[in-house]
């Protein structure tokens, strides 16, 4: 006689927490690694880059100047910018190459003649922009060159009796409709939504791959298929003991950021309020158990421990996948988007990092498709357990 399903759920559930929690170095793994280290990447990166940023933007720039004798003006002007020219070496391309500086000047041997003759004289910014370093730099020098440019046509203007602005048909102005917060969680949107993803999808990978291939290859799993209970509970309560070791990790990572984002001075780039915490967790749920299912049936189909933990390799590369596809080819929000795995998570978490709402049908699209996909991997995984040669190890 069958026993029942929910005491049987509840009793493989019960058996799997408790072995793993025998296993400390594990359980400790399994539970701390994620909120320990993921917060100290996010955190630390931030505030590497703002300071980093503020750093290169309060230092005197030192370049080297290709020409410095041929325009002094530009140069005194350059000095005003917060930009000290030097004496460029012989070969300046060869020394923005090897790295030796990161952003020059040639001006043209015409630039006097050009300049006496009131046309416009060259000036040429040497750099790689393939080097992050140069970035900044390359920018300040760029925007120093441009105030010249225009105070200097001004002022060629007016010599002429004619009003600098009459050249200015249109005035360009800008009105940025971002908000605030959504201005502050771009600094995360690249890191946070991965991580967390990553967090949710494979939270239950220790447990679930030893309650399978771990015990088909201890040969301990025909015992537990001998039972009257039937392989749908016995998965299901496999699958639970995993996704609540998971939802564990997943709030502990959750709490980790808030705490470690509020000590610090991150605070004021992330909402790390209780109801952003919540819909952050809500939206995990369905990628812990699609992950948790689908990590069951390709334990169920391995042969050991190890050919089932080779499988991480890919999976952990999966959940990049939507952030490499929206750095390449950004695309606009629409409702399809949220019936796929990752790109739909990803995108869920951009909103509540930029503050903004979602909508009613938005949630249908997304819950319906996450648990639906992962109720087809759960079957998938009842119907390998189904197989009598699953208990034969080897």
């Amino acid at each position: 006689m069958k026993t029942g399903l929910l005491s049987t759920v509840w009793s493989v559930m019960r058996k799997e927490l408790r072995d793993i929690s025998r296993d400390r170095r594990t359980l400790a793994i399994a539970l701390l690694l994620g909120p320990l280290l993921y917060p100290v990447i996010i955190i630390g990166s931030s505030s590497m880059a703002e300071k980093r940023a503020k750093t290169e933007l309060d230092r005197t720039l030192v370049i080297p100047v290709d020409g410095i004798e041929r325009a002094p003006n530009l140069v005194a002007f350059l000095a005003t910018q917060g930009i000290q020219a030097k004496k460029a070496p012989k070969d300046l391309d060869a020394s923005i190459v090897s790295q030796d500086e990161d952003v020059g000047l040639r001006i043209d041997e015409e630039f006097g003649k050009d300049w006496r003759a009131g046309k416009p004289a060259v000036v040429e910014i040497v750099a790689d922009s393939t080097r992050r370093n140069a970035e900044i730099p390359m920018a300040r020098v760029r925007a120093a060159l441009e105030g010249y440019r225009d105070q200097m046509g001004a002022l060629r203007l007016l010599a002429r009796g004619i009003d600098p602005s009459v050249t200015r048909a249109v005035n360009v102005g800008s009105r940025d409709v971002a908000s605030e917060q959504a201005k502050k969680g771009m600094v995360l949107s690249m890191l946070l939504p991965y991580l967390l993803i990553i967090s949710s999808f494979l939270g239950g990978a220790y447990l679930i791959i030893d309650a399978t291939a771990g015990e088909r290859e201890r040969q301990s799993l025909e015992p537990l298929l001998a039972t009257p209970a039937r392989r749908s509970a016995v998965v299901t309560g496999k699958i639970a003991a995993a996704c609540s070791l998971g939802l564990l990790s997943l709030m502990l990572t959750l709490m980790s950021f808030k705490v470690s984002a509020q000590l610090g001075s991150t605070a004021r780039m992330l909402d790390v309020s209780f109801g952003a915490m919540a819909k952050m967790l809500f939206v995990l749920l369905p990628m812990l158990v699609l992950g948790t299912s689908l990590l069951t049936f390709l334990s169920a189909t391995a042969k050991s421990m190890k050919e089932a933990q080779s499988h991480m390799t890919w999976l952990m590369l999966l959940p990049m996948l939507p952030s490499i596809m929206l750095m390449v080819n950004p695309i606009k929000t629409q409702l399809w988007q949220f019936s796929v795995p990752f790109l739909a998570q990803n995108q869920l978490l951009l909103k509540i990092v930029r503050g903004e709402s979602i909508d009613p049908s938005t949630w249908s699209v997304y819950l319906a498709s996450g648990f639906g996909l992962a109720f087809v991997l759960w079957f998938a995984a009842v119907r390998r357990y189904n197989q009598e040669r699953l208990a034969i190890a080897g």
